[in-house]
């Protein structure tokens, strides 16, 4: 993997993490923000496509019109609602872990299917990684709940199938934006919660709708152009696996942002989730060579 593409690789795990602080900070009960996640979901996807389509405009000097795809616009949709839904239940690190071990197993699965396999490092890679995961979540995790736990698993098949199309793409930001736009459309379908889900009215505050904001321009629009940018130079194995990565970036944004306290069973966990993950991408090197 070149210089390069490592950089962008890790502006996008920096960005997913962030997107889990703000989320959760959005809509924990214990927030002091005032917002449903639907009115989070439907500003998270208004606040990004807007941001996008600027940048596709002044870059670009044209609309993306035929850029992106229904089904790629549904994928992000799914993710999106599933997330923001998930996290009113859930606490950070649980809901982290459960996205991307969703996300990783069918990334393995999609990599077996396409003929790549498994190689024995990049085997020992993920079980590192796992393992540390485990120690990380499990020990001081309580039991989630089901229905959140099914959200966040529906959210991990929508970005896990988002990102598998997006490998495909040749234009990143214009493949972004125009995923973007198309999800708007289903926007009208979050006006259904409210009797779906009686208890979800619709509310927002400024604090929630700020959060919401940053993380529909900052970390979802500028952060999945970059992911889309970085996976042209990255294995479906190693695209997976490097997901991995974002629980331990959103617990320690916990700790520098959320003045939640440095353990050493996050030092433990960090080192060998990132241990992990550079076994797998250095064994996807060596095969190659």
């Amino acid at each position: 993997m070149s210089p390069s593409v490592m950089r962008i690789t890790l502006l996008a795990m920096l960005a997913f993490a962030g997107n889990s602080v703000l989320c959760r900070l959005a809509l924990s009960p214990s927030s002091s923000s005032i917002i449903d996640p639907a009115s989070f979901s439907a500003i998270r996807l208004l606040s990004g496509a807007l941001t996008l389509l600027f940048i596709v405009l002044w870059r670009e000097r044209r609309l993306p019109l035929k850029a992106g795809s229904w089904l790629e616009a549904g994928a992000l949709f799914v993710y999106l609602v599933g997330f923001s839904y998930a996290y009113i239940s859930l606490d950070t690190g649980v809901g982290a872990l459960i996205l991307f071990g969703v996300v990783q197993l069918i990334m393995l699965v999609a990599a077996l299917r396409s003929g790549q396999g498994v190689s024995l490092g990049e085997a020992c890679g993920l079980s590192l990684a796992l393992l540390g995961l485990l120690i990380l979540l499990l020990p001081g995790a309580t039991s989630p709940s089901i229905a959140g736990a099914l959200l966040m698993g529906m959210a991990g098949v929508g970005w896990a199938l988002y990102t598998l199309a997006g490998r495909r793409a040749v234009a990143p930001l214009l493949t972004t934006c125009g995923n973007f736009l198309r999800a708007l459309a289903f926007l009208p379908l979050l006006l259904l919660v409210p009797w779906v889900v009686p208890v979800q009215s619709f509310t927002v505050d400024g604090l929630g709708a700020l959060l919401a904001v940053a993380s529909g321009s900052v970390a979802s629009a500028l952060g999945y152009a970059i992911w889309y940018r970085a996976l042209a130079g990255l294995g479906v194995t190693q695209a997976g696996v490097v997901q991995l990565s974002v629980p331990v970036l959103a617990a320690l944004g916990g700790v520098w942002f959320v003045s939640e306290p440095l353990s050493l069973r996050l030092v433990l966990s960090s080192a060998l989730v990132l241990g992990g993950i550079y076994l797998v991408l250095k064994a996807r090197t060596l095969t190659k060579a």
